[in-house]
């Protein structure tokens, strides 16, 4: 079994989620002060696959799961990849106007 994960891929993961939390926020064009619009599709992309690498982070290292089972990574990482499809299922359904 691995050790727990040390201060330092600690504080380094958290840099990275911080960072990927700007480029998020600066793909969201969160400065946009007019009427609400649709993000374009590289944008909404761009913050699915900085989600997933964050998530993907979260799981590793601050829940240790790199120490886990391959089969526990496996279910975690599909039901990760499982929301994030819906996410991106709900995004476009609502983009291209298929509700309803």
């Amino acid at each position: 079994m691995r050790a727990l994960p040390g201060t330092r891929r600690l504080i380094i993961t958290w840099g990275v989620l911080m960072a990927l939390t700007l480029v998020s926020m600066v793909s969201a064009r969160l400065d946009q002060t007019t009427d609400w619009q649709a993000l374009p599709l590289w944008s909404a992309a761009m913050i699915m696959m900085a989600t997933g690498f964050k998530a993907h982070c979260v799981l590793m290292v601050y829940l240790n799961l790199r120490a886990a089972t391959p089969a526990w990574k496996g279910v975690f990482i599909a039901l990760t990849l499982l929301t994030l499809t819906l996410i991106a299922a709900g995004y476009l359904a609502g983009r291209f106007h298929l509700v309803g």
